[in-house]
Formats: C-alpha cells, structure tokens, sequence
C-alpha cells in the first residue's frame, strides 16, 4: 500500500499551516497530518496520522522544516487506519525508530489480522464516490511498531492531551482534544469538506461533514461520536479531511451537524444504511 499512488489531489497539496504555537498541519493530496509540538522543543513532539501512500518524503521534510533536521518525533498516533491516514507510517517507524499509538480496536486492521470492508460506491453524494473502489481497503502489518493507547484516555508523550473514542468510521477511531485551549483533532469524525464531491475536493470548499460516506460503517456510531465532540466546545478543529474551523465558525457549524446529522451525513442508502436512522 505505501508505494500506490492514488489519483487524487487538491488546491491545498503541500500546504503547511500553524494553528496553535505547537499545532501544525500538512496537507498530503487530500488529507491533513498534524505535528504536534513547539518548535523551540524539537525533541518533544508527535506525529498524528501518517497521510497518503507515497508520502514518506514529504513528512520528513515537513518535520525537518518544523523541528529540524535529525529531530524524530517521541511517537507517531493514529486516528484510524484508513489507507490515507497510514500510508507512510510502516517507513516513517521504521526510520524513525518510534512507536506507533492506535485504539486496540484498530489493531485487528494494523497488524494483518484484517481488511476494511470495501468502499460504498452505492451511496449518493459524487464522483469520488464512484472513484473510491479504487481506494485500498487491506490492512497493513506494523505488528513490530504498533501499540495500544491507553484505555484511561491518556495520550503517550502528548501532556494535556486525552484520546477520545469516536467510533463510526471505524471502529476504533479516536480524536485527540486538549481542554486548556479546547484544541481537537478530530480524524474522520467528522470533516470540513463534502469528501464525496469531486469540485469541492479539487477547490476544499468549506462545508461541515460527516465522515466520508464510502468509508463509514456504522452511521450509529459516528452520530454518536459527532455528539460527543460537540459537547466539549472546541473552539479549534483540524480535521482529516478540509481546512480547519474554530471559534464561532465551528461552534454554529458542529452544533448544526450534531443536530441535523441524518440530514447533512447519513447517505439515503448503502451498505451500511439502515435501522440506525431511526433511532
């Protein structure tokens, strides 16, 4: 999986942002990974998700223009294992020589034990949809690096920060939030692009959203996990996929999805369309 390149990219490539003295952001084709940690710190920091296939070089050099050159991080975490959240993550542990954090129930999936179920192409919502049987669903072998997060929602070497299961996506996905500035990142739980659409992808538009719809198997769930974010109040929210949102912004917008989430999230139909939204 490291080395297929996916077809798919956005005006925001490349981009490198700061969101907080030691948030910063890099987006890889389509999808954000954060290095979290100050830079007058270098040898105190942490990678969160490990982007696209064939993103290996970009995140060394982004780490490399943050924290300097020979500066590894102390961990690399992962907010689920979906094949853009993990594709340099087997050669980035490797050369770094650094654990890898996930949920233990997103083990089964990072240590060859098991495949995500295959994209959705039966839902509505756009071209990208159509384009995402394409997309890798197999489970990747990191069994040499990959540990289990603790279950009291302490997050190893990220002081102040807890993980949160937010389950929906995936299984085990997670969110990272910091109550002192009420700072979140918050994977797939929910996005700030209509990752569906093709033009809103190409331009990141942005949109409040539920996870991608192709990739979530449990509608349930993420309405569950989108409303638990939504009462912490962040007032920060970098999310997988999109630019990130805060202060008023976000506040009007989350409580929006949280309310009318089968509206704005839940596709019509699909595989993993049913009773659920009744409830």
């Amino acid at each position: 999986m490291e080395d297929r390149l996916i077809p798919v990219t956005s005006v925001a490539t490349g981009m490198k942002q700061s969101f907080a003295a030691d948030i910063h952001c890099l987006t890889i084709q389509v999808v954000n990974v954060c290095f979290v940690g100050h830079p007058d710190q270098p040898q105190d920091w942490v990678l969160v998700d490990a982007g696209m296939p064939k993103s290996t070089d970009r995140i060394l050099e982004a780490a490399a223009e943050i924290y300097g050159e020979h500066n590894r991080p102390k961990a690399i975490i992962l907010t689920h294992g979906h094949f853009d959240h993990v594709g340099a993550v087997g050669k980035l542990a490797e050369h770094w020589g650094v654990p890898v954090y996930a949920h233990r129930d997103e083990l089964p999936y990072l240590t060859g034990r098991k495949d995500y179920p295959e994209p959705d192409t039966s839902v509505e919502g756009g071209l990208v949809v159509k384009m995402s049987r394409m997309f890798p669903n197999e489970g990747i072998d990191i069994s040499e690096h990959i540990r289990p997060l603790p279950e009291d929602g302490r997050v190893p070497h990220m002081e102040g920060w807890e993980s949160i299961h937010t389950p929906g996506h995936t299984e085990g996905h997670i969110s990272l939030f910091r109550q002192e500035d009420r700072a979140l990142i918050a994977g797939d739980a929910f996005i700030t692009v209509k990752q569906e659409d093709l033009s809103k992808v190409l331009t990141q538009k942005q949109e409040i959203s539920g996870p991608p719809r192709y990739l979530t198997v449990n509608w349930k769930q993420a309405r569950k996990s989108v409303t638990k974010l939504n009462s912490l109040n962040p007032k920060l929210a970098v999310t997988g996929h999109g630019f990130p949102m805060r202060g008023a912004t976000l506040k009007e917008n989350l409580e929006k999805l949280d309310s009318q989430f089968e509206q704005i999230a839940v596709p019509k139909h699909g595989k993993f369309v049913g009773d659920e939204k009744k409830d």
